[in-house]
């Protein structure tokens, strides 16, 4: 009998330990080929003005260096562009690293072009750790969410990507939450861009020509001058 327990015993822990890898794999994120972090935080000694970070992706990242001129003598301008999608839990772990080394003041975020191997059902379920993670690195700064900026097809800018219709969803998503949050502000960037397919036409159709990238930086600096200037 004893032989048989033992037996028994250690199938058991066989079979667990075979199962183990199957269930860490499907745990894993639904991560990219290529994951990236763009991290740049000028006036790293100065106290003079206030501080921003942006959040974002590679549009933040093409619409960051006009914000920074725009913005200057205003406040100091970083950003934290990334490809991690707000259902990676290394996002929140990122935001938390850049987060550490300074107080912001004001923090501007966006996520909603990656991750599209997540359902809109997943990026609902995230976003609120994706804010919460925002609130805990900066809890005395003043927030502004940015919608997602739609998505063109290459050939012709007046023709739109098909995952603009899982943009627009998860615009929505965000804003529905967003509209709980009594002190975040709202910024448009979808609005700005939706119907002036100039602003793609000989490009990839996802990210601005040169005018275009002009366009969102007017708008961000804008938003955030207005929101420097609240009490």
């Amino acid at each position: 009998m004893r032989s048989k327990s033992l037996l028994s015993i250690l199938t058991t822990v066989l079979l667990f330990a075979i199962a183990m890898p199957v269930m860490a794999q499907d745990d894993q994120p639904k991560r990219e080929g290529t994951e990236w972090i763009d991290a740049f935080m000028p006036n790293t000694n100065d106290a003079a003005l206030p501080r921003i970070l942006l959040i974002g992706n590679s549009i933040t990242r093409g619409y960051y260096p006009e914000v920074v001129k725009l913005m200057a003598g205003k406040a100091y301008v970083a950003r934290l562009a990334t490809s991690k999608s707000i259902c990676d839990p290394a996002l929140n772990k990122e935001i938390a690293l850049i987060m550490s080394y300074y107080k912001f003041d004001i923090v501007h975020f966006n996520n909603g072009l990656h991750g599209f191997d997540y359902t809109e059902d997943e990026y609902k379920k995230a976003f609120p750790g994706f804010v919460k993670a925002i609130r805990k690195g900066a809890s005395h700064a003043k927030l502004i969410w940015a919608s997602t900026t739609p998505m063109h097809t290459r050939a012709d800018a007046k023709i739109l990507d098909p995952k603009t219709d899982r943009v627009k969803e998860r615009n929505k998503i965000a804003l529905d939450y967003i509209s709980t949050q009594k002190d975040i502000k709202v910024d448009d960037l979808w609005a700005l861009v939706i119907d002036r397919p100039e602003y793609y036409q000989g490009g990839d159709g996802t990210h601005p020509i040169p005018a275009g990238f002009t366009a969102l930086a007017q708008k961000v600096a804008a938003e955030l001058t207005a929101l420097l200037a609240e009490k």
